[in-house]
């Protein structure tokens, strides 16, 4: 006898559903997540002043204000610099950023600074 109920339960046709019906639905499903959301956001001001007021009652008192201090001394002079330019340089067959990528390892490897050394040419030296 029960399995008379279920096959019959089970048969019979679920309500078919029309577009206005599927959308009072899915307007209730947008309510009901923007109504949670709402409640999130009020949570969470109130949790935000409740703690910046907890944050006022502890925090210490303010410390006087510190004299000024005496001035600092004075920087040494700066070491001198080479001049910045050593004249044109004329490249053969080498683009330009290999160029400079060139005169830097060369002014690494020699330990000085690129504005005192002076390159005249670079040329590339294909192998055969």
């Amino acid at each position: 006898m029960n399995h008379t109920l279920l096959l019959a339960a089970a048969s019979a046709e679920a309500p078919v559903l029309g577009v206005g019906g599927a959308a009072v639905i899915a307007l209730l499903g947008y309510a009901v997540v923007f109504f949670g959301l709402v409640l999130l956001m009020l949570v969470v001001m109130i949790m935000g002043r409740i703690f910046t007021s907890l944050e006022k009652k502890n925090a210490p008192a303010p410390a006087p204000a510190p004299e000024a201090p005496p001035a600092p001394a004075p920087a040494p002079a700066p070491k001198p610099v080479a001049p910045g330019s050593a004249g044109q340089l004329k490249l053969y067959n080498v683009e330009p950023k290999t160029a400079a990528m060139l005169m830097a390892i060369v002014a690494d490897k020699m330990g000085k600074p690129l504005n005192e050394l002076r390159f005249i040419s670079i040329k590339e030296v294909e192998t055969k």
